[in-house]
């Protein structure tokens, strides 16, 4: 029976030794940590967004430049059919009113626990604790504590983000060292910096704006955002984090526009703010600013008026370890149309490994499951070949 290895237990990997194991292979998942899917546990426990019922050629554009490569995999696998796979793991799911899918559980434990049940009576054989470090010169895959060999391999070993449960990037030397050109991993989805006084910080890290408009170079979203110690993060910073990103590494720094009242138009927004005579405090108050809103205002030296444009200059992108997501990753340029290494032939790539990005909303775990069978079903094809 030919055998296949699966490199990393989140879902790109999981899913592709499913499809493997149905296809009757034989198959050996190895993860560098004590349990499968820790990143999908952690990504579960504010409500696991799976996917998104946005129509596709809009679902499609959301991966940017990526989305020519990855629209095969997300077609042939599309937000419908993971509704209906999570369905036949016994996990229903409902759509939120902003379109997002979720399971009706919310978290990811139950899933998890339904698809390891599958995958186990399929055969597969997990292996926990297993660091691959990359091949022998004989091209036997290498691990910490000894080799394996195998007929074909998916890679699905993560980003870099939250390091502590698994995807710390460490597979980019071996990539690198086998000739795979890998752009830089950065991070997505992420926070940025602004250095606030000391005593603000203190008073309104952690504190939210709530419904704001953000806008960068062109690109615009409208969201809730919340202060940190060391400067801006949550949704509406995350849907312009690649465009934040982009700049700054360009020039240095990157200024985002925030409108504080979005609800309101500029005249109706002046009219609240009452005549002269008022401190900017008031006003702001009176304009319907919360408190941490209306410190923004007066922390950034603005004028109240100014509340419906503000400028935020922003100066870097917070660590990578605290990143939602990671941008770089294997060059779409290196693999071929079924996901193999032009560099490695019968090694294939999936997930976050590749280099793409996408907003949150389900298209990071909908791109993660779709580039995972996609990467199955070309090692099936390889393996039909070589036999």
């Amino acid at each position: 029976m030919q055998h296949v290895a699966v490199i990393g237990a989140g879902p790109a990997g999981l899913a592709a030794a499913e499809i493997l194991a149905g296809a009757g292979i034989r198959v050996s998942v190895y993860d560098r940590m004590p349990s499968p899917g820790r990143k999908f546990l952690l990504a579960g426990r504010g409500g696991l967004n799976l996917t998104h019922t946005e129509p596709l050629p809009r679902f499609l554009a959301r991966y940017g430049p990526a989305a020519p490569a990855l629209t095969p995999a997300i077609t042939a696998f599309p937000p419908a059919a993971l509704m209906a796979w999570c369905r036949s793991l016994g996990q229903e799911v409902f759509t939120g009113s902003s379109g997002r899918v979720f399971p009706m559980a919310f978290k990811a434990t139950p899933l998890l626990r339904a698809w390891l049940r599958r995958l186990a009576a399929q055969g597969v054989q997990l292996h926990t604790g297993q660091h691959w470090l990359g091949w022998t010169a004989d091209g036997a895959l290498r691990f910490a504590d000894g080799t394996v060999q195998a007929d074909a391999t998916i890679l699905a070993l993560g980003g870099a983000s939250w390091p502590r449960l698994g995807a710390d990037g460490g597979w980019v030397p071996a990539l690198r060292a086998a000739g795979v050109p890998v752009t830089p991993l950065r991070p997505a989805n992420c926070g940025f910096l602004h250095a606030w006084p000391d005593y603000f910080a203190a008073r309104h890290a952690g504190q939210p704006l709530h419904r704001v408009r953000a806008t960068h170079d062109g690109h615009t979203a409208m969201g809730e955002a919340m202060l940190t110690a060391t400067g801006i993060e949550g949704g509406v910073i995350y849907a312009l984090s690649a465009a934040l990103r982009t700049t700054i590494e360009r020039t240095g720094h990157a200024t985002l526009t925030l409108d504080l009242r979005p609800d309101l138009d500029g005249a109706a927004f002046a009219q609240r703010l009452g005549g002269p005579g008022l401190s900017a405090a008031n006003a702001l108050r009176r304009a319907g600013l919360n408190p941490t809103a209306s410190a923004l205002v007066r922390v950034l030296g603005a004028a109240p008026t100014t509340a419906k444009a503000l400028p935020l200059v922003l100066t870097g992108t917070a660590p990578i370890d605290r990143a939602i997501s990671t941008a770089g990753g294997v060059a779409l340029s290196a693999i071929d149309p079924h996901c193999m290494l032009h560099q490695r032939p019968g090694v294939f790539v999936a997930g976050e490994m590749l280099d793409w990005e996408a907003p949150t909303g389900g298209y990071l775990l909908q791109a993660a499951f779709s580039t995972g069978r996609a990467a199955a079903y070309g090692a099936l094809q390889w393996l039909s070949i070589a036999k």
